[in-house]
């Protein structure tokens, strides 16, 4: 975008990157960028600072690039990138061909090394970890130098080869900046550059036995990169300098600019990957797409469409420090997705036997019920009705409370689409005295559609057909975690922390035949239970849905 070029500001981002081109600081397209570590999968968070990056860049007509910060070989897998990149593009957030990986720039990184040892800018240590952290210092003390500070640069030069070669053991050496071990700003303490870690790489496989930090390969890779703006989180504020400091030792002509926006938690969900690594690989969870994760994966099995994630991440907004969102916005953003697109079917999870004992012993009848109540266009669907017909459990109460507008003994009720029913008799299980039947008898005169008004009813009840009805198996998904705090406490196990009723499996549903052909992934809105999706292990034989989001709304439009 041309610096004349006037633009609206939405927010602080556009104005902030609009500044930068009016002062002239590119002479090139903007281009933002995402650089996840592919050592675990995408969440909720991720697809907000995506959102954040790609975003900016359609604004001001630019790039956006996809960067596997891919730098530490401990813990990174091909596995990752292909989820990664899978996940990006069904959220819509598309790079295209604009993928690229921080190991391909290796040779470019450790120039960038030795043009620093050369200006003195940079020197080998061979203090420990833990001797380093205590020369840091504190907040509130300076730090000391490392005895190996003030080595010749030769010395430095010789010896960071010798790294290189594989000469050293694993974290018997660093390479540090040399900077200021008295400034406020921790990062700012002679900062590890590069370690020593003799690890097969996904990519690299064993060429590389030193790896960069991520504060030094940042911004190394932007400017190799073209990119214009490193959007970050907030707590990436206080590296800035360290960024900038770099590039600035680098005499990188048009440096790229760190901005930082606020990062967004989410109520009721936990985004660690360290704690989400733990569940998947202890199996306390079924996977990393176990629908209880917030993760990408996660929650596209459980059901939520990507337009209701862009929806929910468009919907907070900028943001400038960090936030906590209400989980219901998102689950919000889904309700509103879905309501107009989605068929509405008849499912019963509990289901009750109902005999209609006026009714024809082999006649099955057609009845046409409407797919979506809030949008014609979807059209009508028929719906067979016979004999025999299964109801929830909750919809009778053989002595009704108050205000129960449901089945009871000696009472009417409309079944959808179909007739008034009356229940005469209940059946129960001689041993237990369980309700198993109810026998009833239906008025042939109030069908649906009839426009019939000699009398009116409470409540209208769904139902599916015994003989033509579908069996199912319903999940039905609560938080992970009752109490988000308790996850810290590392005193308790995963077994302790996890909510037993984050995940509820019921075995005999029985939903209309309608949903025969339905597709994995495919969505229903289950009339009164909620809007549900096909899960992948689905089979011709054997149906599964997970219940997405109930229909309550409980959101009251409210941003922590």
């Amino acid at each position: 975008m041309s610096a004349d070029k006037e633009i609206l500001y939405n927010n602080f981002m556009d104005q902030l990157m609009d500044e930068d081109i009016k002062n002239g600081a590119f002479n090139r397209t903007i281009c933002t960028r995402f650089p996840p570590e592919p050592n675990g999968y995408l969440h909720i968070g991720s697809a907000y600072a995506i959102h954040v990056n790609y975003m900016a860049a359609k604004k001001f007509d630019g790039n956006f690039n996809l960067r596997f910060d891919d730098t530490n070989p401990l813990k990174e897998d091909m596995e990752y990138v292909n989820a990664i990149i899978e996940d990006i593009n069904w959220l819509g957030y598309s790079p295209g061909n604009r993928i690229f990986y921080g190991s391909d720039y290796s040779n470019e990184i450790f120039n960038a090394a030795i043009a620093l040892i050369k200006k003195g800018k940079a020197y080998v240590c061979e203090l420990s970890p833990e001797e380093i952290t205590e020369y840091r210092g504190t907040l509130t003390e300076p730090g000391k130098n490392s005895p190996f500070r003030n080595r010749p640069i030769e010395e430095n030069l010789d010896l960071f080869f010798k790294m290189k070669n594989g000469e050293f053991p694993t974290a018997s050496k660093v390479l540090r900046a040399k900077i200021d071990m008295a400034s406020p700003n921790m990062n700012l303490r002679d900062p590890v550059l590069y370690r020593i870690i003799h690890a097969n790489h996904y990519r690299t496989g064993n060429g590389w036995c030193i790896y960069p930090m991520y504060d030094f390969a940042h911004p190394i890779q932007d400017a190799i990169e073209g990119v214009t703006h490193s959007l970050c989180s907030i707590e990436f504020k206080d590296h800035r300098p360290l960024y900038e400091w770099v590039l600035t030792e680098l005499e990188v002509k048009e440096p790229p600019k760190q901005r930082e926006f606020g990062r967004v938690n989410v109520t009721g969900v936990v985004t660690s990957k360290r704690y989400l690594r733990e569940l998947v690989a202890g199996k306390f969870v079924d996977g990393w797409d176990d629908p209880r994760l917030p993760t990408i994966r996660g929650l596209r099995r459980r059901g939520f469409t990507p337009e209701s994630i862009r929806n929910f991440v468009a919907d907070i907004g900028y943001i400038k420090h960090q936030s906590t969102v209400d989980y219901a916005l998102l689950e919000h953003s889904l309700r509103n997705d879905l309501k107009t697109k989605v068929n509405s079917v008849m499912a019963v999870l509990h289901p009750l036997k109902v005999t209609i004992t006026n009714y024809d012993d082999d006649k099955t009848e057609l009845l046409s019920i409407e797919n979506n109540a809030e949008n014609d266009a979807l059209g009508t669907r028929e719906v067979p009705f016979s004999k025999v017909i299964y109801i929830e459990k909750e919809d009778f109460m053989e002595v009704p409370t108050k205000g129960f507008k449901r089945l009871s003994l000696h009472s009417e009720v409309r079944l959808k689409g179909a007739y008034f029913i009356k229940c005469n008799e209940v059946i129960k299980d001689e041993e237990t005295g369980e309700i198993i039947e109810l026998r009833c008898t239906y008025d042939p005169e109030t069908k649906s559609g009839t426009g019939f008004t000699g009398r009116k009813v409470k409540g209208t009840i769904h139902w599916v057909s015994a003989l033509h009805g579908v069996k199912a198996e319903v999940h039905l998904f609560d938080q992970l975690f009752e109490d988000e705090e308790m996850v810290k406490d590392h005193e308790k196990t995963w077994n302790e922390k996890i909510n037993p009723a984050s995940k509820v499996v019921l075995e005999d549903c029985v939903m209309e035949p309608s949903i025969k052909n339905a597709r994995v992934e495919e969505k229903f809105q289950f009339i009164r239970h909620g809007y549900f999706c096909v899960d992948q292990n689905s089979t011709d034989k054997k149906f599964i849905f997970n219940r997405i989001v109930s229909l309550k709304d409980s959101w009251k439009g409210k941003k922590g």
